[in-house]
This record gives C-alpha cells, sequence and structure tokens, in this order.
C-alpha cells in the first residue's frame, strides 16, 4: 500500500512539476497555457460569429459562442495530452534509462499535467453558460465522467505513440498531422446534423456512410457528450451504442499500446 502510495504522490508531483516546467523561463509563466487555448476561441469566435455572422445554432437558441466552447474545450485537452504524451520518454530520456524507475507512468504524468488547464477551462464554461443564462443544472457532473473518459482516451493513444516515437521520431508530425485533421473532423466548429442532412440530400445512402465514418472518431463521443452535458440535457446512458462503441475502442487501444509498449521498452535505452 505504501508503495502505491508514493507512486500516486511520485506521479502527481512530476505532472505539477511538468506544468510549470513547459512553460519555465516566460515572463508569465504557466498563465501561457490558459491564454493561447483562451485566445483561440476567442479567434474562432470572432471569425465565425463577427466575420461570417453565425447566428444561434440550429434547433436551439443557444449563442454560437457557447455552442463553440462546449466542443472546443475537450479538443483542447485531448490535442495537448496526446501531443505531449507522444513525447515523454523522449523529454524525460534520463528518467528512461535509470533502471529502478517505473516509465511506465510518464505518460500519465503528461495527460494528467495537460488535465490543470482544462480543469480551469471547464469551469470557465460552466460560468460563461451560467451568466448567459444557459446553466444545464444537475446533468453538470456529467462533465466528470467525459474529462474521465477523454483522460483514458489520451492514456490509451499516447503509449502507442510515446514507444514508437523512440525509435520513429517522425511520429510526433505525424500525430500533429492528425490533430490538424481531427479538429475540421470531429463536428465543433460546424453542426453534425446540418452536414449530414446537407450530404444526404445528394445522396441518402452517401449520408449515412459519411454519418458512420464520422461517429468511428472516438472524440466524436465526447464532444458530443459535452454537448449533450451543457445544451442538450441527455445523460451518457442515453446513448449506449455510442457508449459501448467509445470504450470498446479505447479497450483495444490499451491492448495494442500494451503489447507495442511490452515489445519495445526493453530497448529505449539502447537508442535514447
Amino acid at each position: 500500500m505504501s508503495g502505491m502510495k508514493d507512486n500516486k504522490k511520485l506521479i502527481m508531483y512530476l505532472a505539477k512539476n511538468d506544468f510549470k516546467t513547459r512553460f519555465a523561463g516566460s515572463y508569465f509563466g504557466v498563465i501561457w497555457g490558459f491564454i493561447q487555448p483562451l485566445v483561440t476561441i476567442l479567434l474562432y469566435w470572432f471569425v465565425f460569429q463577427l466575420a461570417l455572422k453565425a447566428g444561434p445554432v440550429a434547433n436551439t437558441d443557444i449563442p454560437f459562442v457557447l455552442w463553440l466552447m462546449a466542443g472546443l474545450v475537450p479538443w483542447f485537452f485531448f490535442s495537448e495530452a496526446v501531443i505531449n504524451g507522444t513525447n515523454c520518454f523522449m523529454e524525460y530520456n534520463y528518467l528512461v534509462k535509470k533502471v529502478m524507475f517505473e516509465i511506465k507512468i510518464l505518460p500519465l504524468v503528461k495527460v494528467l499535467s495537460s488535465l490543470y488547464v482544462h480543469v480551469f477551462f471547464v469551469g470557465v464554461l460552466i460560468i460563461a453558460y451560467a451568466v448567459a443564462g444557459y446553466f444545464p443544472g444537475i446533468i453538470v457532473i456529467q462533465v466528470i465522467y467525459y474529462s474521465a473518459s477523454m483522460v483514458a482516451l489520451s492514456l490509451a493513444i499516447s503509449y502507442l505513440t510515446a514507444s514508437v516515437a523512440v525509435f520513429f521520431k517522425d511520429t510526433t508530425q505525424i500525430v500533429g498531422i492528425f490533430m490538424q485533421i481531427g479538429v475540421w473532423m470531429t463536428p465543433i466548429m460546424w453542426v453534425f446534423s446540418d452536414m449530414i442532412a446537407r450530404v444526404s440530400n445528394h445522396s441518402e445512402m452517401l449520408g449515412k456512410v459519411v454519418s458512420v465514418i464520422l461517429k468511428l472518431n472516438p472524440m466524436f463521443y465526447i464532444v458530443q457528450g459535452y454537448r449533450d452535458t451543457m445544451i442538450d440535457g441527455v445523460w451518457f446512458v442515453q446513448r449506449p451504442g455510442m457508449t459501448l462503441y467509445f470504450w470498446a475502442f479505447v479497450a483495444v487501444m490499451l491492448l495494442i499500446s500494451r503489447k507495442v509498449y511490452g515489445k519495445l521498452k526493453p530497448h529505449f535505452s539502447d537508442v535514447l
């Protein structure tokens, strides 16, 4: 038991230290971790609502900026967690070479480090909805479930990408490209139902195919979940099919990651 407690303390210490050192040397320090996502939200709000004059989202009276925030907040965490997790073994190579150090905690350290900013922005999200008169009520606690789901997904992916990145350095760049594509493939800045309706106008079969393909993206479940919580009042148990698929995806990814990590781990110190 004491070993488990020591591990938890070490993980939390490393996560906190990682978050701080990421901005070490800059004048504003960790404040940059909160400013950058905030500026991104304001930029998208300016482009879509002011420049392109996007009104309230169809079938709701929710202001576009609130609808947008509910999609961007989880994506910020997922993108940062996976990208940073991919680099963890290379960044902490001096720890990887230590025989007695349990390097399997490093991806978890990176994911938890990203959680600091996420918790802050979840708070901002809830306050923004409350101030605007759209507080969702008790269902807001469901954000905890979807945040935990994202942690599990990020870890499942990070163990795989971090293990491969030790031997194939271009993995970091590839993951970055996937994140750039993913933000547009996930219904964050566009309405899923509107997209499918437009495609179905040309071909009903094509609309069904596109719908299935887009839903295969596990972040579709998370973004939909945040909007279910903040806007639509839908509990995750009311989406059993999507919930089952998401956790099956996470479980399969964890099995693959564990196998790859187990095979490559003995050679980490030789490459690093």
